[in-house]
């Protein structure tokens, strides 16, 4: 064959088709080395906690954000987050990543489905220059600015000599005045903040974190504005304004400068200026009790001002647009031809496409982002990156079909696909087998979880996985078969009316007693239901997909209060105080604070954390670690498994009832193999899952709410969780369950199936009945998708 015939050789540029991982030693990972095909789709997969998220999120992409931050000067880097280098050998061939994870979106009060994805920001662009009356700029019909004017002298330097000039100024915005942009008013129950038969200092007051131990004691005792021993009721009006409504004022206590406010304006500082949602459950509680929520009277929940919906466009304001549901918002922006603003137009209605296409067209961008639920929020990250015109990106997505209906599932493996096909690499962390189904190439880390995984068991195409012997593998084909028969339930719970969100006055009986699933497509309406008819209600635990916060120094034993009596059991055998036996408290070692670690600041670069060389990152004192409990110091008991202390407190010199019943329950949610110090920041988001699980499964209720229960479980431990769910109704109580996946479906005892579809095309129950009925009648998208999957 002659020279000019041969196929020219492969450019050097084309050689680099895979991204290497050598050595990863991140959180569990046991020096993991992987390659991975570029410009294809890989999922992850492997039990809840066996490093799938550690070697994605804290390794590939963790790195490449990294990287990229790097390319900016160290100006701009010391406004970025520092990324450490995560603890890997080699990491070869990686391309930009851009990350779609689970987390919620930020509960602000303030926070809506509008403001979160730029769209309110080109509505509001819109407005102000087609809106007629013409009311301002931009600002004018955001419910986040308010209108301000003032004037006054300022003073500068001018040629050597002090000059005063008059200056004035406003501006126009378009926040409601009377309930400052958020759409509700606050009504406080004052019986809900004291007891007026008592003085402060006999504890009148009922609000959490107020006692009057700490500096409240103080300021209440040394303000001078009324006499703390004497009862609430017995005070005057002014002395009562003062404890309620004073505004800040400067006083002195015991020589130290304090400020001094009204219980009520503290409240809504500390309290009411979040979402609810996003408080600790005791506050939130509080709140619940105390408060009451009511539409505002001036704005009609609209959030803004009467001038900023005076100004229209076709006889429509701009509260009326975020108030439409977002399909038919995208219908309206279309008879809009406006050459003047014909790129705004184009950019927005793509964006409410991008909704629509992504299956959320049901939402309306007045939505308060903190009631999405996961999938939504996830889903609304994703619109971004829907119409990019960016390839060979490294797209990273965190189980992007939690939340979906198995109808939905589809749409969401054809857009993964889209992404793919235009270039770009695309990792999926992914446990439901609808989506593991769609990969080209599958890794599966195991065999267990926490220190029992971190290893790569299987790595080849989805067929391969099928034919091996992981557990993975042996799950993937599951399918769960109807219940032969099913329980009888107890009562019913009565729904009547209910109309939150999409709902249509929808009326209900719910079974008690038995296993209830409420199901239906993404935004049909479950959630709004089960949250706004039964949840809050008394005798009813709600255990919602809201992750748990935690940081470095919190961990499983702190988080389910398991330390508390733990902490007792070591101070009396010991004959001293608890607070010895806390990290975060006496018991600290004074080096490092109790952390275990120093963490050096680097600016810009990122931190260094070395280990403690005092305490040898125990954490405690060492004088604390000479006392023992049945042979154990405080550090052993932290480093055990929760197995391990199960057996540790169960029997013997360390026998603590309170300390064993929080670790069978944390044993029966599948988190045997987590050591009870590891600090929350490690685990992951199923993990995560059921710590809060098994801490709700402590609280005194008849009925438990669950929402989406096997949000990053693995097919395995749904299975577990399954069986919890039958031991908790046949203990006698009512579980009712918001759930797409199928196993669930098929072990439920009634079904409540909301529908047909989304947004205003749902809000109506479209069949109740057992899972064999609907299975039989296939008169709904759910049951032909388990008629389907139990093999009928």
């Amino acid at each position: 064959m002659s020279r000019a015939t041969q196929s020219p050789a492969p450019h050097d540029a084309d050689s680099h088709d895979l991204i290497r991982v050598h050595g990863a030693r991140e959180n569990n990972l046991k020096d993991v080395s992987i390659e991975l095909p570029k410009r294809r789709l890989t999922v992850f997969t492997g039990v809840s906690g066996s490093g799938k998220s550690s070697l994605v999120f804290s390794t590939i992409a963790a790195e490449s954000q990294r990287m990229i931050n790097e390319t900016y000067s160290s100006f701009l880097q010391g406004f970025m987050p520092t990324l450490a280098r995560p603890d890997v050998d080699v990491l070869d061939g990686l391309t930009t990543a851009i990350i779609v994870d689970q987390e919620r979106m930020g509960a602000n009060v303030r926070s809506t489905v509008g403001t979160a994805t730029d769209a309110n920001a080109m509505l509001r662009i819109l407005f102000s220059r087609l809106g007629t009356p013409h009311i301002g700029s931009p600002q004018a019909y955001s419910f986040n600015v308010a209108s301000i004017s003032g004037a006054g002298a300022v003073s500068m330097e001018r040629g050597g000599q002090t000059v005063k000039e008059r200056r004035s100024f406003s501006i126009t915005g378009g926040m409601c005045p009377r309930c400052e942009g958020r759409g509700s008013v606050t009504d406080i129950d004052l019986t809900a903040l004291y007891d007026d038969t008592k003085s402060l200092n006999d504890g009148a007051l009922t609000i959490p974190g107020y006692s009057m131990d700490g500096w409240f004691g103080r300021i209440f005792n040394g303000c001078g504005f009324f006499d703390p021993d004497k009862p609430i009721k017995k005070f005057t009006k002014r002395e009562l304004h003062d404890l309620l409504h004073k505004e800040p004022t400067k006083i002195k206590v015991d020589g130290i400068n304090l400020t001094y406010e009204g219980l009520i304006p503290k409240i809504q500082k500390s309290m009411l200026a979040k979402d609810v949602d996003s408080l600790q459950p005791h506050i939130r509680a509080f709140v619940e009790r105390a408060v009451t929520f009511t539409t505002c009277p001036e704005c009609d929940g609209t959030r803004l001002s009467e001038a900023a919906r005076s100004s229209k466009i076709k006889g429509i304001n701009i509260a009326d647009a975020c108030a439409m549901q977002i399909s038919d918002l995208a219908e309206w922006l279309r008879t809009l031809d406006e050459p003047s603003v014909a790129p705004l137009l184009t950019t927005l209605r793509r964006t409410l496409d991008s909704f629509v296409g992504i299956g959320l067209g049901y939402l309306a961008l007045d939505r308060p982002s903190g009631t999405l639920s996961g999938g939504e929020a996830q889903r609304i990250k994703m619109i971004r990156h829907l119409g990019s015109s960016l390839t060979d990106v490294t797209y990273v997505f965190d189980e992007p079909t939690i939340g979906l209906h198995p109808h939905d599932i589809q749409r969401m493996n054809n857009l993964l696909l889209q992404l793919r096909d235009k270039g770009n690499t695309v990792l999926v962390v992914e446990h439901k087998p609808e989506a593991i189904a769609i990969a080209d190439h599958v890794v599966d880390l195991g065999p267990g979880a926490g220190t029992a995984g971190g290893q790569v068991v299987f790595e080849g195409t989805v067929d391969g996985l099928r034919a091996s012997d992981t557990l993975t593998g042996r799950h993937l084909d599951d399918r769960a078969t109807l219940k032969p028969t099913v329980r009888t339930p107890t009562g019913t719970l009565e729904v009547r009316g209910a109309n939150t969100h999409n709902l249509r006055d929808v009326d209900v009986d719910i079974p008690l007693g038995v296993l209830v699933v409420v199901t239906g497509v993404a935004g049909s309406g479950k959630s709004s239901l089960i949250r706004g008819s039964v949840a809050g209600h008394d005798g009813v635990v709600s255990i919602d997909q809201a992750g748990i916060k935690g940081s470095r120094r919190s961990n499983p034993a702190t988080y389910t209060g398991l330390l508390d009596p733990i902490r007792k059991a070591f101070a009396k055998a010991n004959g001293v105080k608890p607070a010895l036996f806390s990290a975060n408290s006496e018991g600290a070692c004074p080096t490092c604070n109790g952390a275990g670690v120093i963490y050096t600041d680097l600016a810009m670069m990122a931190g260094v954390a070395t280990i403690c060389e005092e305490c040898d990152g125990k954490r405690f004192q060492a004088s604390v670690l000479e006392h023992h409990l049945g042979g154990r110091d405080i550090s052993e008991v932290l480093a055990m498994s929760v197995t391990e202390a199960e057996e540790f407190f169960g029997a013997g010199d360390a026998r603590t009832p309170a300390a064993h019943a929080i670790l069978r329950r944390l044993a029966d949610v599948g988190l045997g193999y987590l050591t009870l110090g590891q600090p929350l920041t490690t685990l992951s988001g199923g993990e995560r899952q059921r710590l809060k699980l098994a801490t709700h499964m402590a609280e005194k209720g008849g009925v438990y709410v669950l929402d989406e229960p096997t949000s990053g479980l693995h097919l395995a431990d749904v299975e577990n969780l399954l069986g919890l769910l039958d031991r908790l109704v046949d203990s006698g109580k009512s579980v009712i369950v918001i759930e797409h996946h199928q196993a669930v479906m098929a072990h439920a005892d009634w079904i409540i199936d909301l529908g047909p579809g989304a947004g205003h095309d749902g809000g109506t129950i479209v069949f109740q009945g057992t899972p064999a009925d609907l299975v039989a009648a296939r008169s709904t998208l759910t049951g032909e998708h388990l008629a389907t999957y139990v093999g009928n």
